[in-house]
């Protein structure tokens, strides 16, 4: 594709074919045009025996923590000594760089490959921010060089020898994920991200049915910013109550230490695990809601890089685990994904 962005940062074509000499400029720009689209087709076949796993990551609606639970992904898969990539697609809004203390990087090309950067625990990283000048410029594209710039991120990519590639996507259900689902093979599957809240969900059910009628497979539900554990000290075993969002009332009891506490459902609860039931699709669990991982996301230090032994850590370890045994269930089943 020799408009796109990334094609300018490479503008050689020295392993391309000589066109005829006797073709017209515009037959020689189909001809260049046709090529490049069958390596490209050929490396992403090649993809499908480099890369074990391949999962998106959708959200129905923005705000609901989407690349912060894909990068959560990539990272707590990394903390287990695989090797892992994390494809940022989100064209017009990346913010997985940043998250991933790669914020300013710039994209590395060499003989015609584009070579990730390497963010914490070892995790490649590709994303469209890598491209921009200025973090504040805007991406103004239309769908066909969205599309390009797509299918050269997935297929120009050195992504080596992966055991895990996690692709995070703009919210919705629009050009992006059709196309990754269209043009890398062997999806393994999509994890849908939501909040508890109704709005959220009903967005859910759109991101759920658009991956069925793609025939791709639902690994399941994350319903993010859960809840917000409170924690506290009392006298040894008393009792004690709370006045929660809404005015509603918690009682607690300390232990023997004296130590006490409470899970606020800020954003309502079990929204996630619900229209996982009625949809008839895996819950994958619930993560917390967390103000660390805000400022990890600000301070490009993840909250699993920045507390392992920490709720948002664990609650995510627990997350993987579900979405490792969906991917074992599906290898052992010998299910044909397309």
């Amino acid at each position: 594709m020799t408009d796109s962005p990334i094609s300018q940062h490479n503008p050689s074509k020295s392993d391309s074919p000589a066109p005829e000499e006797d073709a017209s400029p515009q037959q020689k720009k189909q001809m260049e045009a046709a090529y490049q689209q069958m390596k490209r087709q050929m490396a992403m076949k090649k993809i499908a025996d480099e890369i074990s796993h391949k999962i998106m990551v959708l959200s129905g609606k923005g705000g609901v923590g989407k690349s912060t639970v894909a990068t959560g992904l990539a990272l707590s898969l990394a903390e287990q000594g695989l090797k892992v990539g994390l494809l940022d697609i989100d064209i017009t809004g990346p913010n997985v760089p940043k998250m991933m203390g790669l914020d300013g990087m710039r994209l590395h090309v060499e003989e015609g490959r584009i070579h990730p950067n390497i963010g914490h625990s070892g995790v490649k990283v590709i994303s469209m921010a890598f491209l921009l000048e200025d973090e504040d410029t805007p991406v103004v594209w239309r769908g066909p060089i969205k599309l390009g710039a797509i299918q050269q991120f997935i297929a120009d990519v050195e992504w080596g020898i992966l055991d895990h590639l996690i692709i995070d996507f703009p919210p919705g259900t629009s050009d992006e994920p059709l196309t990754v689902a269209q043009s890398l093979p062997d999806i393994d599957g999509i994890v849908i991200v939501t909040t508890p809240q109704e709005v959220a969900l009903l967005d859910s059910r759109k991101s759920i049915s658009f991956a069925k009628t793609l025939n791709v497979p639902v690994l399941g539900v994350v319903e993010n910013m859960s809840g917000y554990t409170l924690r506290g000290t009392a006298e040894p075993n008393s009792r004690l109550q709370l006045i929660g969002p809404g005015g509603k009332k918690i009682d607690v009891e300390a232990d023997g230490d004296g130590d006490w506490s409470a899970i606020l459902d800020i954003f309502k609860k079990g929204g996630g695990e619900k229209i996982a039931m009625d949809l008839k699709v895996p819950f994958l669990g619930a993560l917390p809601f967390d103000p660390g991982v805000v400022r990890g996301g600000d301070d490009g230090v993840h909250r699993i890089v920045a507390d392992p032994a920490g709720d948002s850590a664990k609650a995510f370890a627990k997350v993987v685990e579900a979405i490792t045994e969906q991917l074992s269930d599906e290898e052992e089943s010998g299910v044909n994904i397309i």
